[in-house]
């Protein structure tokens, strides 16, 4: 209880003080509280609520203005306020031991998977590292909670055949054309369900999408994707503005679950496991890459930041990889 404390007040002064001078009103504390008992009182600590809802506040704040979308700051948010409310502690004096529990309890109690943890991990890293680039704590306590190690597994891509009896299987053109338009371009689901008719530019088959933190790309279709999208655009009655809309009246526009559905029911029919949106993206990425397209060109197609997310997205071929050693080395 007395390091905390002692702690509590090198956070607070973080601000005023040197490291150097931090250190020493450290050993003062520790010197002048040696003989001296301290006991925690049962009273409702209502200044460590606010403290904490406020901080947690600035935080999602801090991350809206960077860019983030509104998903991952509800994630965020939840994710952080669920480790507080678990601790029960100042986030000043929150240390490593506390998070390694929670994160140890958190996967016992949810059978969570590494992946789950790490990405948990991630968040409260970058929310504690950014209270000590503000000075809100000395030390962020993930910094000793290393990053876990997760299995990487080689996800399936749709094969040619594969892709063609998705095809065949349209019975409307609708998902003829959707099928066309994420296989050639990539794109995320998310982006293909906010495109407006107008976004399309037919002469040079390319449209402008809007990814992640509303980051702007563009992205490119091939000829059969401008056919089939033409015939489905000049088949419907309506006048709504959205590129894809339902089936039925009154035609809106066609959510990210709808699209998912389809596939779904599209993948049942051919017996093809596993048919969902973002299967397309990571074949696409793949295909490219093993023809030889430059992976930084790959990572603009994507949309992606780091070229890192693009290798993870990208798992080349092992036949290609079974003829590079005969023509390289055997």
């Amino acid at each position: 209880m007395k390091d905390r404390l002692i702690t509590e007040i090198q956070s607070g002064m973080a601000s005023k003080l040197t490291v150097t001078q931090l250190d020493e009103l450290g050993r003062v504390l520790a010197h002048c509280l040696h003989n001296v008992e301290i006991t925690k009182t049962n009273a409702p600590d209502k200044q460590r609520d606010i403290d904490n809802k406020e901080l947690l506040k600035m935080f999602i704040s801090a991350k809206k203005i960077e860019g983030c979308s509104k998903k991952s700051l509800e994630y965020y948010n939840f994710t952080i306020q669920h480790m507080m409310d678990y601790v029960g502690k100042a986030i000043r004096v929150i240390t490593t031991d506390d998070l390694r529990c929670y994160l140890a309890k958190y996967q016992q109690e949810r059978n969570s998977g590494k992946v789950t943890i790490d990405n948990i991990r991630r968040i409260f890293s970058s929310f504690f590292g950014w209270l000590e680039d503000e000075d809100y704590i000395l030390k962020s306590p993930v910094r000793r909670i290393r990053r876990i190690k997760t299995d990487r597994t080689i996800k399936d891509t749709f094969t040619d055949e594969g892709l063609e009896l998705l095809r065949d299987a349209c019975t409307e053109i609708r998902d003829l054309a959707i099928i066309d338009l994420l296989s050639s371009t990539g794109m995320r689901v998310g982006e293909l369900v906010k495109l407006n008719r107008d976004d399309i530019n037919f002469n040079e088959r390319e449209c402008v999408v809007f990814g992640k933190g509303n980051r702007e790309r563009v992205v490119y279709f091939d000829a059969r994707t401008k056919i089939h999208l033409k015939n489905y655009l000049e088949s419907r009655k309506d006048n709504n503005p959205s590129l894809f809309t339902s089936l039925s009246m009154p035609h809106e526009r066609l959510m990210v679950g709808g699209v998912e559905t389809r596939l779904r029911q599209i993948g049942k029919n051919t017996e093809i496991q596993k048919v969902h949106p973002h299967k397309f993206r990571r074949t696409l990425a793949t295909r490219a890459i093993d023809k030889g397209m430059p992976i930084e060109h790959v990572q603009r197609l994507l949309g992606h930041v780091k070229i890192d997310t693009t290798m993870h997205y990208a798992m080349v071929n092992q036949t290609n990889v079974k003829n590079a050693h005969r023509r390289f080395i055997g």
